[in-house]
């Protein structure tokens, strides 16, 4: 996007088309104006459209321009942190509320997708968290505890099974998550787009807002050529947020990740290596990250952008990463490589902030974009129409909080992924 290959990759290069829309031109009336077309902006137009409610959607760029279209493409349920932080860093209510949710949050991706015929390369094998070394493997013990408790589908499994799934030996076990699955994130926002589009919504690309009015039971949202008045607001940007609510990225800390994509694996290669097209992520601090797509490419990722310096290090790194782990993909060429950035907040976990009466927003997804994203699109939603009071939200409403020293703690990441992968996989 944007003339920009490294944006969003193979995902760009092989999604099907987006929906053909305009830039906001003069002024228009809805019920909800939604700022922001990424998973949240997307699933919120649909379900609001599908009730009868009108919708003015507007994004800056094109859908799926943010991190919904430049993500690995796991669907995975929760969030980074352990299942028994939720109620710790949100109390007993909100926390198990808001995991139960999460936790369930793949089904209401994989429920869109089934219902509307989403062509997004879903995958519903699971994934598999997979433990580098003994402290690794106990960090996996204790999820596969707390998730179980909770009856949710997961299952601790041996340095063996995991081999026999990967198809390599680096791994002392793996945490099986039925839960979960794979899909292409770029496709899948595009078919949210379409979705929503023949819901009746109006959508509007190329429309980035500039400024906000409230005139009290209207909310004015304007951009450069055109303005929506509305009942509501809903404020969908998160991390890559700017303009009246750039403060949705200044409370998060930017994580750059990369992915880069191999050339179609051979026949022989894709008997050996996922062959049920799990995906696969790592307990390292500087975690690694894979999947298949549909073609049989590897998508192979970790921290880090590829700019500057950071280009030619993290490449040379995956080379020799992937060859230690699959040897017979020494000397695979890499088809794709692009990179985005994940919004960090302090707790790791996601917020709701109301700016104004009847102008609310979600964000901090925190690396697990594509199940909390939707899932709270219908929230938000729903609470506008009524199915949902205040009280019974998954997560209480607060202010936005700064994190300190935002602008070093990027730089660290950024540095230090560059650091560990020019040391990483030479001995």
């Amino acid at each position: 996007m944007l003339n920009d290959p490294r944006s969003h990759g193979l995902w760009e290069k092989t999604a099907p088309p987006a929906p053909l829309t305009e830039p906001l031109h003069g002024t228009a009336s809805a019920d909800v104006v939604i700022v922001g077309g990424g998973y949240t902006g997307l699933s919120a137009a649909l379900h609001l459209a599908e009730a009868g409610t009108s919708v003015v959607l507007l994004e800056a760029q094109e859908f799926g321009f943010g991190g919904a279209g430049r993500n690995v493409g796991l669907i995975n349920a929760g969030m980074w942190v352990t299942p028994e932080n939720f109620p710790k860093e949100l109390g007993s209510l909100y926390g198990e509320r808001l995991l139960d949710l999460l936790g369930n949050g793949p089904y209401v991706v994989r429920d869109l997708i089934d219902r509307h015929d989403i062509p997004c390369e879903l995958e519903r094998n699971g994934t598999l968290h997979c433990a580098t070394d003994e402290e690794g493997l106990k960090e996996l013990e204790e999820r596969a505890r707390q998730w179980q408790m909770r009856g949710a589908a997961v299952e601790l499994l041996d340095a063996a099974e995991t081999e026999r799934r990967i198809g390599t030996q680096a791994y002392k076990g793996s945490l099986l998550d039925r839960r979960a699955g794979t899909l292409q994130p770029l496709a899948y926002a595009r078919g949210l787009a379409h979705a929503a589009l023949k819901a009746g919504a109006q959508l509007h690309t190329k429309s980035a807002v500039t400024a906000y009015e409230d005139r009290g039971s209207r909310k004015i949202v304007r951009t450069n050529e055109g303005e929506v008045s509305a009942d509501w607001v809903i404020v969908a940007t998160d991390a890559y947020s700017t303009g009246p609510w750039e403060v949705l990225r200044q409370e998060q800390v930017y994580l750059p990740y990369f992915n880069l994509a191999t050339e179609p694996l051979s026949e022989s290669q894709l008997k050996t290596i996922l062959p049920g097209r799990e995906g696969c992520w790592d307990t390292k601090e500087v975690l690694s990250s894979f999947r298949m797509d549909q073609a049989g490419r590897l998508v192979f990722g970790s921290v880090g952008a590829l700019r500057g310096t950071g280009t030619s290090i993290h490449k040379a790194w995956a080379h020799r990463s992937l060859s230690r782990l699959f040897p017979q993909l020494a000397n695979i060429s890499f088809e794709a490589e692009w990179y985005g950035m994940i919004g960090m907040t302090d707790n790791a976990l996601p917020r709701l902030h109301k700016f104004a009466p009847n102008v609310i927003s979600f964000c901090g997804y925190n690396g697990r974009g594509i199940s909390p994203g939707t899932t709270f699109g219908k929230v938000l939603a729903n609470h506008i129409l009524g199915r949902i009071d205040e009280a019974a939200l998954p997560l209480p409403f607060t202010d936005p909080k700064m994190p300190p020293l935002r602008p070093m703690k990027e730089a660290y990441y950024e540095l230090g992924a560059q650091i560990a992968h020019f040391a990483g996989e030479r001995f």
